[in-house]
Protein backbone atom coordinates (compact mmCIF):
# COMPACT_ATOMS: atom_id res chain seq x y z
CA UNK A 1 0.00 0.00 0.00
CA UNK A 2 1.28 3.51 -0.67
CA UNK A 3 0.27 6.64 0.83
CA UNK A 4 0.90 10.01 0.21
CA UNK A 5 1.74 12.02 2.87
CA UNK A 6 1.45 16.40 2.78
CA UNK A 7 2.68 17.77 6.06
CA UNK A 8 4.86 14.61 6.90
CA UNK A 9 7.77 16.89 8.13
CA UNK A 10 5.88 18.42 10.51
CA UNK A 11 5.04 17.30 14.07
CA UNK A 12 2.30 15.39 13.63
CA UNK A 13 3.35 14.64 10.33
CA UNK A 14 6.57 13.39 11.02
CA UNK A 15 5.09 10.89 13.67
CA UNK A 16 2.67 9.84 11.41
CA UNK A 17 5.35 9.10 9.09
CA UNK A 18 6.36 6.32 11.67
CA UNK A 19 3.23 4.82 12.60
CA UNK A 20 2.52 4.47 8.59
CA UNK A 21 5.58 2.95 8.23
CA UNK A 22 5.50 0.96 11.22
CA UNK A 23 2.11 -0.71 10.03
CA UNK A 24 4.50 -2.06 6.85
CA UNK A 25 2.58 0.67 4.08
CA UNK A 26 5.22 2.58 1.89
CA UNK A 27 5.06 6.14 2.10
CA UNK A 28 5.21 9.01 -0.46
CA UNK A 29 6.46 12.69 1.06
CA UNK A 30 4.99 16.05 -0.65
CA UNK A 31 7.59 18.30 0.95
CA UNK A 32 8.93 22.23 0.13
CA UNK A 33 12.18 21.04 1.51
CA UNK A 34 13.78 17.76 1.03
CA UNK A 35 16.54 18.61 3.29
CA UNK A 36 13.35 18.55 6.25
CA UNK A 37 12.95 14.89 5.28
CA UNK A 38 15.91 13.82 7.21
CA UNK A 39 15.64 16.01 10.71
CA UNK A 40 12.33 15.01 10.80
CA UNK A 41 12.51 11.14 10.55
CA UNK A 42 15.91 10.38 11.50
CA UNK A 43 15.10 11.13 15.35
CA UNK A 44 11.62 8.60 14.83
CA UNK A 45 14.19 6.02 13.84
CA UNK A 46 13.25 6.14 9.81
CA UNK A 47 15.67 6.33 7.65
CA UNK A 48 15.00 8.71 5.48
CA UNK A 49 15.91 6.81 2.09
CA UNK A 50 13.08 4.60 2.71
CA UNK A 51 10.32 7.51 1.85
CA UNK A 52 9.73 8.72 -1.72
CA UNK A 53 9.84 12.83 -2.19
CA UNK A 54 8.22 14.52 -4.74
CA UNK A 55 9.33 18.48 -4.03
CA UNK A 56 6.71 21.30 -4.25
CA UNK A 57 3.85 22.82 -2.16
CA UNK A 58 0.38 21.91 -1.24
CA UNK A 59 -1.04 24.93 -2.59
CA UNK A 60 0.48 24.10 -6.10
CA UNK A 61 -2.01 21.72 -8.37
CA UNK A 62 0.75 20.31 -10.29
CA UNK A 63 3.27 18.92 -7.40
CA UNK A 64 0.12 17.84 -5.93
CA UNK A 65 -0.96 15.76 -8.45
CA UNK A 66 2.62 14.36 -8.86
CA UNK A 67 2.33 13.50 -5.25
CA UNK A 68 -1.06 11.87 -5.34
CA UNK A 69 -0.49 10.08 -8.89
CA UNK A 70 -0.86 6.09 -8.31
CA UNK A 71 -1.26 6.24 -4.52
CA UNK A 72 -3.74 4.28 -2.58
CA UNK A 73 -3.83 6.60 0.41
CA UNK A 74 -3.79 10.23 0.69
CA UNK A 75 -2.78 12.14 4.57
CA UNK A 76 -3.60 15.54 4.36
CA UNK A 77 -1.76 16.65 7.25
CA UNK A 78 0.07 20.18 5.84
CA UNK A 79 -0.97 22.99 7.78
CA UNK A 80 0.10 26.48 9.30
CA UNK A 81 -0.37 25.87 13.02
CA UNK A 82 0.58 29.25 14.83
CA UNK A 83 -1.01 32.14 16.58
CA UNK A 84 1.19 34.47 15.34
CA UNK A 85 -0.66 37.35 13.49
CA UNK A 86 1.89 37.87 11.04
CA UNK A 87 1.39 34.35 9.44
CA UNK A 88 -2.29 34.91 8.92
CA UNK A 89 -1.68 35.14 4.70
CA UNK A 90 0.04 31.80 4.78
CA UNK A 91 -2.26 30.09 7.43
CA UNK A 92 -5.03 31.04 4.95
CA UNK A 93 -3.47 30.14 1.87
CA UNK A 94 -2.03 26.52 2.47
CA UNK A 95 -4.61 25.46 5.39
CA UNK A 96 -7.64 26.47 2.87
CA UNK A 97 -5.97 26.57 -0.33
CA UNK A 98 -4.08 23.72 0.29
CA UNK A 99 -6.73 21.92 1.82
CA UNK A 100 -9.06 22.55 -1.35
CA UNK A 101 -6.00 21.39 -3.74
CA UNK A 102 -5.32 18.23 -1.64
CA UNK A 103 -8.90 16.74 -1.05
CA UNK A 104 -10.12 17.48 -4.55
CA UNK A 105 -6.94 16.04 -6.60
CA UNK A 106 -6.65 13.00 -4.04
CA UNK A 107 -10.11 12.15 -5.12
CA UNK A 108 -9.27 12.36 -8.98
CA UNK A 109 -6.40 10.15 -8.42
CA UNK A 110 -9.23 7.53 -6.65
CA UNK A 111 -7.17 7.28 -3.18
CA UNK A 112 -9.42 5.89 -1.09
CA UNK A 113 -9.29 6.96 1.67
CA UNK A 114 -8.28 10.49 1.87
CA UNK A 115 -7.87 11.38 5.94
CA UNK A 116 -8.18 14.81 6.12
CA UNK A 117 -6.45 16.23 9.61
CA UNK A 118 -8.59 18.86 11.05
CA UNK A 119 -8.43 19.98 14.45
CA UNK A 120 -11.09 19.80 17.58
CA UNK A 121 -10.65 23.64 17.50
CA UNK A 122 -12.43 24.09 13.78
CA UNK A 123 -15.64 23.70 16.35
CA UNK A 124 -15.00 26.54 18.70
CA UNK A 125 -16.85 28.38 19.83
CA UNK A 126 -18.49 25.34 20.75
CA UNK A 127 -21.84 25.27 20.27
CA UNK A 128 -22.90 23.29 23.43
CA UNK A 129 -20.88 21.85 26.53
CA UNK A 130 -18.98 19.18 24.35
CA UNK A 131 -17.95 18.62 20.59
CA UNK A 132 -19.17 15.59 19.27
CA UNK A 133 -18.32 14.51 15.09
CA UNK A 134 -21.69 16.12 14.28
CA UNK A 135 -21.03 19.14 16.03
CA UNK A 136 -21.80 22.38 13.66
CA UNK A 137 -18.46 24.41 12.90
CA UNK A 138 -17.28 27.28 14.85
CA UNK A 139 -17.24 30.63 13.66
CA UNK A 140 -14.25 31.61 15.69
CA UNK A 141 -12.76 35.35 15.95
CA UNK A 142 -9.21 33.99 15.61
CA UNK A 143 -6.84 33.75 12.29
CA UNK A 144 -5.75 29.84 12.89
CA UNK A 145 -8.86 28.66 13.69
CA UNK A 146 -10.93 30.48 11.39
CA UNK A 147 -8.44 29.11 8.60
CA UNK A 148 -9.24 25.16 9.81
CA UNK A 149 -13.01 25.56 10.10
CA UNK A 150 -13.00 26.67 6.50
CA UNK A 151 -10.36 23.96 5.71
CA UNK A 152 -12.86 21.51 7.72
CA UNK A 153 -16.28 22.72 5.89
CA UNK A 154 -14.00 22.03 2.47
CA UNK A 155 -13.62 18.22 3.68
CA UNK A 156 -17.22 17.95 5.05
CA UNK A 157 -18.38 19.30 1.93
CA UNK A 158 -16.75 16.16 -0.01
CA UNK A 159 -18.12 14.10 2.70
CA UNK A 160 -21.55 14.98 1.46
CA UNK A 161 -20.49 14.84 -2.12
CA UNK A 162 -19.98 10.86 -1.11
CA UNK A 163 -16.30 11.34 -1.43
CA UNK A 164 -14.14 8.92 0.48
CA UNK A 165 -12.77 11.79 2.85
CA UNK A 166 -12.38 10.62 7.16
CA UNK A 167 -11.94 13.26 9.24
CA UNK A 168 -9.58 13.46 12.50
CA UNK A 169 -9.73 15.76 15.06
CA UNK A 170 -6.54 16.46 17.08
CA UNK A 171 -6.24 18.00 20.50
CA UNK A 172 -4.13 20.13 21.38
CA UNK A 173 -0.42 18.35 20.92
CA UNK A 174 2.57 17.55 23.07
CA UNK A 175 5.35 14.95 22.87
CA UNK A 176 8.73 14.47 22.02
CA UNK A 177 10.28 15.21 18.32
CA UNK A 178 9.06 18.35 17.28
CA UNK A 179 10.58 19.08 14.19
CA UNK A 180 10.25 22.95 14.11
CA UNK A 181 9.11 23.41 18.28
CA UNK A 182 5.45 24.30 17.53
CA UNK A 183 3.00 26.76 18.86
CA UNK A 184 2.18 24.11 21.43
CA UNK A 185 6.09 22.87 22.41
CA UNK A 186 6.80 26.63 22.75
CA UNK A 187 4.18 27.56 24.94
CA UNK A 188 5.49 24.24 27.04
CA UNK A 189 9.00 25.75 27.02
CA UNK A 190 8.13 29.54 27.91
CA UNK A 191 5.90 28.18 31.12
CA UNK A 192 9.70 26.58 31.81
CA UNK A 193 11.59 29.40 31.29
CA UNK A 194 9.67 32.02 33.27
CA UNK A 195 7.46 33.32 30.76
CA UNK A 196 4.26 32.93 31.37
CA UNK A 197 3.48 33.90 34.77
CA UNK A 198 -0.19 34.83 33.98
CA UNK A 199 -2.67 32.17 32.58
CA UNK A 200 -5.95 32.70 31.54
CA UNK A 201 -8.82 30.35 33.06
CA UNK A 202 -10.58 27.66 31.22
CA UNK A 203 -8.90 24.79 29.28
CA UNK A 204 -8.63 22.81 26.15
CA UNK A 205 -8.48 19.16 25.09
CA UNK A 206 -4.74 17.71 25.05
CA UNK A 207 -3.37 14.88 23.92
CA UNK A 208 -0.37 12.60 22.71
CA UNK A 209 1.53 13.43 19.21
CA UNK A 210 2.16 9.63 19.15
CA UNK A 211 -1.79 8.37 20.00
CA UNK A 212 -2.94 10.64 17.51
CA UNK A 213 -0.39 9.49 14.95
CA UNK A 214 -1.46 5.99 15.40
CA UNK A 215 -4.93 7.36 15.35
CA UNK A 216 -4.36 8.84 11.27
CA UNK A 217 -2.20 5.25 10.81
CA UNK A 218 -5.44 3.29 11.89
CA UNK A 219 -7.51 5.17 9.99
CA UNK A 220 -5.47 4.74 6.67
CA UNK A 221 -5.94 1.45 6.90
CA UNK A 222 -9.49 1.50 6.97
CA UNK A 223 -11.75 -0.39 4.48
CA UNK A 224 -12.39 1.50 1.33
CA UNK A 225 -15.31 4.02 0.92
CA UNK A 226 -15.93 5.39 4.41
CA UNK A 227 -16.46 8.72 5.30
CA UNK A 228 -16.52 9.07 8.88
CA UNK A 229 -14.72 11.52 12.03
CA UNK A 230 -12.94 10.47 14.27
CA UNK A 231 -11.48 12.34 17.40
CA UNK A 232 -7.59 12.27 18.90
CA UNK A 233 -7.29 10.96 21.85
CA UNK A 234 -7.14 13.90 24.48
CA UNK A 235 -8.16 14.77 27.80
CA UNK A 236 -9.77 18.52 28.82
CA UNK A 237 -7.46 20.01 31.32
CA UNK A 238 -7.98 23.57 32.91
CA UNK A 239 -5.02 25.37 32.66
CA UNK A 240 -4.70 25.24 36.64
CA UNK A 241 -4.39 21.87 35.96
CA UNK A 242 -1.88 21.99 32.99
CA UNK A 243 0.34 23.95 35.27
CA UNK A 244 0.01 21.92 38.35
CA UNK A 245 0.82 18.36 36.43
CA UNK A 246 4.24 20.64 34.90
CA UNK A 247 5.02 21.02 38.19
CA UNK A 248 4.91 17.80 39.76
CA UNK A 249 6.68 16.35 36.84
CA UNK A 250 9.63 18.84 36.86
CA UNK A 251 9.33 19.20 40.66
CA UNK A 252 9.35 22.91 39.98
CA UNK A 253 7.65 25.75 41.79
CA UNK A 254 6.48 27.61 38.56
CA UNK A 255 4.83 30.50 40.18
CA UNK A 256 1.48 32.00 38.56
CA UNK A 257 -1.51 33.61 38.28
CA UNK A 258 -4.39 32.57 36.83
CA UNK A 259 -7.25 35.87 35.47
CA UNK A 260 -10.33 34.94 33.89
CA UNK A 261 -10.06 34.71 30.26
CA UNK A 262 -12.70 37.42 28.97
CA UNK A 263 -10.86 40.25 30.84
CA UNK A 264 -7.46 39.01 28.82
CA UNK A 265 -8.83 39.39 25.43
CA UNK A 266 -8.06 43.17 25.07
CA UNK A 267 -4.59 42.05 26.43
CA UNK A 268 -4.45 39.27 23.84
CA UNK A 269 -5.70 42.03 20.90
CA UNK A 270 -2.87 44.49 21.91
CA UNK A 271 -0.52 41.69 21.38
CA UNK A 272 -1.72 40.80 18.56
CA UNK A 273 -1.47 44.02 17.22
CA UNK A 274 2.18 44.47 18.40
CA UNK A 275 3.53 41.42 17.63
CA UNK A 276 3.32 42.36 14.06
CA UNK A 277 5.73 45.02 13.94
CA UNK A 278 7.96 43.51 16.64
CA UNK A 279 10.55 41.21 15.34
CA UNK A 280 10.61 38.62 18.30
CA UNK A 281 7.60 36.36 19.21
CA UNK A 282 5.80 37.80 21.87
CA UNK A 283 4.83 34.73 24.59
CA UNK A 284 1.35 36.25 25.40
CA UNK A 285 -1.02 35.66 22.66
CA UNK A 286 -4.52 36.62 21.48
CA UNK A 287 -5.06 32.94 20.56
CA UNK A 288 -4.06 30.91 23.39
CA UNK A 289 -6.59 33.06 25.28
CA UNK A 290 -9.38 32.62 22.96
CA UNK A 291 -8.87 28.81 22.58
CA UNK A 292 -9.07 28.82 26.62
CA UNK A 293 -12.06 30.98 26.85
CA UNK A 294 -13.99 29.04 23.90
CA UNK A 295 -12.90 25.42 24.02
CA UNK A 296 -14.72 22.37 25.26
CA UNK A 297 -14.00 19.01 26.01
CA UNK A 298 -14.73 15.95 23.87
CA UNK A 299 -18.05 13.74 24.42
CA UNK A 300 -16.83 10.92 26.48
CA UNK A 301 -18.61 8.59 23.76
CA UNK A 302 -16.37 10.55 20.96
CA UNK A 303 -14.70 8.02 18.43
CA UNK A 304 -10.83 7.70 19.24
CA UNK A 305 -11.19 4.55 17.28
CA UNK A 306 -10.58 2.51 20.76
CA UNK A 307 -7.01 4.04 20.81
CA UNK A 308 -6.75 5.14 24.37
CA UNK A 309 -5.33 8.71 25.58
CA UNK A 310 -2.03 7.88 27.63
CA UNK A 311 -1.43 9.80 30.48
CA UNK A 312 -0.74 13.72 30.60
CA UNK A 313 1.70 13.50 33.11
CA UNK A 314 3.45 11.30 30.84
CA UNK A 315 3.42 13.61 27.67
CA UNK A 316 4.66 16.59 29.67
CA UNK A 317 7.53 14.13 31.40
CA UNK A 318 8.66 13.17 27.43
CA UNK A 319 8.08 16.37 25.76
CA UNK A 320 10.31 18.11 28.75
CA UNK A 321 12.54 15.39 28.86
CA UNK A 322 12.75 15.83 24.86
CA UNK A 323 13.23 19.62 25.21
CA UNK A 324 16.35 19.35 27.60
CA UNK A 325 17.85 16.47 25.27
CA UNK A 326 17.44 18.70 22.82
CA UNK A 327 19.16 21.78 24.30
CA UNK A 328 15.99 23.69 24.23
CA UNK A 329 15.81 23.48 27.79
CA UNK A 330 18.44 23.84 30.60
CA UNK A 331 18.58 21.63 33.29
CA UNK A 332 17.97 23.95 35.77
CA UNK A 333 14.63 24.33 33.51
CA UNK A 334 14.10 20.85 33.32
CA UNK A 335 13.96 20.51 36.80
CA UNK A 336 14.21 16.90 38.11
CA UNK A 337 14.30 15.47 34.26
CA UNK A 338 17.11 17.62 33.34
CA UNK A 339 19.18 15.98 36.51
CA UNK A 340 17.92 18.78 39.35
CA UNK A 341 17.32 17.29 42.40
CA UNK A 342 13.93 18.28 43.55
CA UNK A 343 14.92 20.30 46.38
CA UNK A 344 17.03 22.45 44.33
CA UNK A 345 13.87 22.48 41.39
CA UNK A 346 12.41 26.12 42.04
Amino acid sequence: MLICVTGGTGFVGAHSVAAIVRSGARVRLLVRNPSAVERALCPLGLDPGAVDVVVGDVTDRRAVERAVDGVDAVLHAASVYSFDSRRRAEMRRTNVRGTQLVLASAQRAGANPIVHVSTVGAMFPAAGRVVRADSPLGVPREAYLASKSVAEAVARLHQEEEAPVVIAYPPALLGPHDPHLGDQTTRLRNALRGLLPLWPRGGFPLGDVRDTADLLAALLAKPAGVRERHFGPSRYMTTQQYVEVLRQVTGRALPAAFLPARPMLPLGMLTDVLQRFWPWRIPAEYGAVYTCLHAAPVDAHASTYGIPARSISETLADTVRWLHEAGHLSSRQAGVLGGIPERFAV
